[in-house]
This record gives structure tokens, sequence and C-alpha cells, in this order.
């Protein structure tokens, strides 16, 4: 995208201001890939520095994260998620089309022997990397890692949609298959995954139903794109600009108050927003909303 399309610097560190003074107390930097934004650690410094929330964690896919590994412990970072779809060498080439992997369980390794929490994301794909379900299972028992599995979304971006095969039912049903002694564990409040625990694991497995939106109802999230759209919910198009906002001079207690309304008027769940959408249904590439 165009730069001048992007919040800058500036604007983020002004808009996550606003949105600790609404009481936010938990930030995700996401993406894309948050590490290519070449200002993303002073980002992430000044936010720790200010103190403006309670808990701070980071989605990546691991390409570019090993070297500040240290430095986002020293930072108060909580917890880490790793977006990867196979611990196999070859499949991640197959599906990633990088030469990254080696990469990718460098910072695997760093996050775990710096005692920074860490979760595997992990989207199943019918004829691609289903037979990485059980393995990636595996690593709960011997390491204290939680592995997420994420419906996929079925739409690419060109108008082009497909049913899935692997729904968290069937995700769950397969690994009970294959471990039955799998059990449902207390979820924590707002969680947006199910979560299930192996006698004998150290970690847990859980399933994030993207797509089913099972957890519709109870999600406390909000979105912020690069491009300064807020979205209450991952199926709407943008209630909000507030890149426009700013750039049009409201001051701060405004702008609180444009996302006060956007909050208490956002869609009763997931599917009532994709109906509300200007384009119905979604059809955009997941890249371009976070997943």
């Amino acid at each position: 995208m165009p730069r001048n399309e992007l919040l800058s610097f500036e604007e983020i560190d002004k808009l996550l201001t606003i949105f600790s003074g609404l009481g936010i107390t938990k930030l995700r930097f996401t993406g894309g890939e948050p590490f290519l934004r070449k200002d993303f650690m002073q980002l992430l410094r000044s936010v720790s520095e200010k103190n403006l929330f309670e808990k701070i964690s980071i989605t990546t896919n691991g390409t570019l994260t090993a070297p500040y590994v240290a430095e986002l412990k020293a930072l108060g970072v909580h917890a880490v998620n790793l977006s990867v779809d196979t611990f196999d060498e070859e499949r991640f080439q197959l599906m990633t089309r990088r030469n990254d992997f080696t990469a990718v369980m460098k910072t695997f390794e760093l996050l775990l022997a710096h005692d920074i929490t860490t979760k595997i994301n992990a989207v199943i794909m019918e004829g691609k990397n289903e037979k990485d379900i059980l393995p990636l299972v595996a690593i709960t028992e011997k390491l204290p890692v939680d592995v997420r599995f994420i419906e996929e979304m079925p739409f690419n971006g060109h108008g082009d949609s497909h049913a899935i095969r692997w729904t968290a039912k069937n995700l769950i049903e397969h690994i009970r298959n294959h471990h039955p002694s799998l059990k449902k564990v207390a979820d924590e409040a707002n969680s947006t995954s199910m979560n299930y625990n192996i006698d004998g694991h150290q970690g847990n497995v859980g399933v994030i139903a993207a797509w089913s939106r099972s957890f519709c109802g109870t999600c406390n999230r909000i979105r912020l794109t690069p491009k300064g759209s807020m979205k209450t919910c991952l199926y709407d198009d943008g209630q909000l600009s507030l890149r426009d906002l700013l750039r049009g001079g409201m001051s701060a207690e405004a702008i609180s108050e444009k996302i006060r309304m956007a909050v208490g008027n956002r869609a009763i769940d997931g599917r009532e927003a994709e109906k509300l959408r200007n384009n119905y249904p979604v059809q955009e590439s997941m890249a371009t909303i976070g997943g």
C-alpha cells in the first residue's frame, strides 16, 4: 500500500493512548507481519515506556523475530503467538514459498529459552498440511507450548470460496480419535479459542472457530487495521476510519466518543456483521484483514 495510506508511527502512538484511556488493558500487535514495519521496535519501546497496557502480546510468523527476542522479554512482552502451519521443512517451503524455516525455528527456540509464553497458531488446509495435525499436537507433550488450530477462511480475495473440511468440530474429533484422553479445560474469559488437554501433556490444544464463529457473543476484541480502520468484528468492513478523524484534526476526546459509539453499535455476531457489509459476503484476502 502507498505509505500515505498507512498509519504513521505518531498516529498509532496517539490512537493507542486513546484506546488505553478508554479502559483497554490488553494490546496485541499482529499483521500481516508486524516486524516488516521498520519502526515496529520503536513503537513497542514507546508503548512499553508509557505503561499504557497491562499486557502486550505479538503475533508473528517468526521470520524476522529472532534478533529481537531478548528485547521483547526486557520490554515486558507478555506472550508471542507464532504462526506456523507445519513443522515439516519441506511442506513449510511449499506452503510459504520461502526458505525461512531455519529462521522460524530459531525464533521458536529463543522464545522458549527466554521464558516468553508461546503459542503456535496453525491453519489446517485440506490437501496441504493435514498430515501436520498430529505432529503439531505432539509438541504440547514435551514443551509448555499451546497449539491452536484455526479454521481456514475459505476465501482468497478474488471472489472464490470453497467448503472447508477441517472445521473446529472435525479437528477435535480427529485429535480425540488418536488421543482419547483429550478433555476440555476452562477457557479464559472472552477467549476466542476452545481449549483442551491430553493426559501427560504440558501444553494445551486449542481450536479457534474463525469460520464457524461459535465464540461470537463473548468476543471483546477491537481491531485497528494498518490503514486506520477500526473493526469491531473480523467480518465487518470497517466501522470507522480513525486515520481520517486524526488527519481531519479531531480531538482525542471526540475520537474517544466516536469509538464508544461504534462499540455500542457493534453487530450481535460475525454473521450479522458480514451481512451488514457493503460487499457481502466477505471476499477480500485474509492478508488484508490480519486473520
